[in-house]
């Protein structure tokens, strides 16, 4: 570096990994303080030399979207003094041509502002709050904006988050969840084209964990921001201090334990390996229905002492989240009586009783559902519907004795339940109740089941308060990072 250059930002270690990254996505982050919103607008400059060259950076409301402009306007001014920022249509345009736009997107629909345009660089900043929906739509405007003789434009997305908000779901399952920290992940594209040759192509993509121990610059120039961090509730603390993607703000379900080392002893775990089932023990079957949205149908064992073992599911999804298969409820019917047929856990078993949302015998407009599943002789009760009393149900039946027993647990093989539970957040004009715009098909699906034989409160022992320390703000373990 010339030492009369003046350095009006220079990125630090991880926000280099991120920028140097060659995948057509990459998520940075994980936790509070990493220094993501800087590393963003930093890598939306990279092109501005190229007088075709659009960018656009996104938050999910305008208020967020004021204090990354805000922070745009101290950095791009100094580095490109000729620059100009037009405040009525959010653009910052360069001496070259190139364009820098802000947007945002707070509804579903919003995404349909974007129709028609193009952009070779697209960043989402705290990309948890956006749905899976709008993501995926701007994949479709990341194109190129034109051409300038031997500047050819790069196109590729890039991301930001902290573990929360009500994305953070997909966002886990599409970047943290398929492999680990810094490892590329390959998906392949197969596609047919109008003379009937299939083109098999690929995309690919990576996540870069960043916590506050990665930003020096914060820490030299806040050293108490950690004990800022440390402060917080247990759920937020693991967060945003640690990056933890299994406890976070607004989490139902915070007693949820997932722990692979617990699969054959089945202690201190809800997620089991799958075993005989016993002669003796009672299968139920319940089912949530769903036609644009998916619907859920799972089966449990029940123990002799009333414990409930969830042994398989079938759950309508497209396999874009919260989107249903869209068929008919005889198709249903029918695929319902294929797996009680065929799978290792129920065929031969009497499905002693079936119990449903009492929707589906709603009949004021012709026949019901539960009267069309009927007919495939695939037969419901009407399940109790009863909301807060259900979801006390889970509080009791997850919580684990002093011996690390539960009065729940589920296969491994029942992968959607494991993926949706974990991530249910509380709603915000019921507070005491889940919010219902997320997955919460099989939530609904296995709370019939539980109401169909309800326990009495159980305390959890993982959970016990300790009276000396209410808040659970004394460290007593060494930090855990969640790379």
């Amino acid at each position: 570096m010339n030492q009369n250059q003046r350095v009006i930002w220079q990125p630090q270690p991880k926000q280099i990994e991120f920028m140097q990254r060659p995948e057509f996505e990459c998520l940075y982050g994980g936790a509070a303080g990493g220094g993501k919103s800087d590393a963003l607008l930093a890598e939306a400059l990279r092109q501005v030399d190229i007088p075709t060259y659009r960018g656009i950076l996104f938050r999910d409301t305008y208020p967020q979207l004021e204090a990354l402009i805000s922070r745009s306007q101290m950095l791009y001014k100094s580095a490109f003094p000729k620059c100009q920022y037009n405040k009525s249509d959010k653009v910052w345009r360069f001496p070259s041509g190139a364009n820098i736009f802000f947007g945002y997107m707070q509804k579903d629909d919003d995404r349909f502002n974007y129709q028609g345009k193009s952009y070779d660089f697209i960043g989402f900043d705290e990309v948890t709050h956006f749905t899976y929906l709008m993501y995926m739509y701007m994949f479709s405007r990341c194109r190129p904006t034109g051409s300038t003789p031997g500047r050819p434009t790069r196109q590729y997305i890039r991301a930001t988050c902290n573990p929360e908000g009500k994305g953070m779901g997909w966002v886990k399952e599409r970047f943290v969840t398929p492999a680990k920290p810094a490892t590329t992940i390959w998906e392949n594209m197969k596609i047919i084209t109008p003379e009937g040759e299939t083109l098999s192509l690929y995309r690919d993509r990576i996540f870069i964990p960043s916590t506050v121990f990665d930003n020096k610059k914060l820490l030299a120039s806040d050293p108490n921001y950690l004990a800022t961090l440390a402060a917080l509730p247990e759920a937020e603390r693991e967060a945003l201090l640690y990056g933890s993607w299994d406890s976070f703000q607004g989490q139902v379900f915070r007693e949820w334990k997932n722990d692979p080392e617990h699969y054959k002893d089945r202690k201190w775990t809800h997620v089991i390996e799958p075993f005989r089932i016993p002669n003796s023990w009672k299968i139920v079957r319940s089912f949530d229905y769903g036609y644009s949205k998916p619907f859920s149908v799972g089966w449990n064992a029940v123990d002799h002492d009333g414990k409930m073992y969830r042994i398989a599911e079938w759950y309508g999804c497209t396999g874009t989240p919260n989107t249903g298969l869209q068929i008919e409820p005889s198709q249903i019917a029918a695929g319902i009586k294929e797996k009680e047929e065929t799978n290792e856990f129920l065929k031969g078993r009497k499905i002693e009783q079936a119990v449903a949302d009492p929707a589906i015998f709603e009949h004021s407009t012709g026949p019901s559902i539960a009267d069309v599943m009927e007919k495939e002789r695939v037969y419901w009760e009407r399940g109790d519907n009863t909301r807060l009393a259900g979801k006390m149900q889970y509080h009791y039946r997850m919580a684990f004795d002093e011996y690390g027993d539960t009065m729940f647990q589920v296969f491994n093989t029942c992968t959607d339940f494991i993926r949706c539970i974990p991530l249910l957040v509380y709603s915000d004009k019921h507070p005491e109740d889940i919010d219902t715009d997320m997955e919460d098909h099989n939530y609904d699906e296995q709370r019939y089941a539980f109401m169909l034989n309800p326990i009495n409160p159980r305390a959890n022992s993982l959970t016990a308060i300790d009276l000396n320390d209410p808040l659970d703000q004394r460290v007593t373990a060494r930090p855990r990072f969640y790379y």
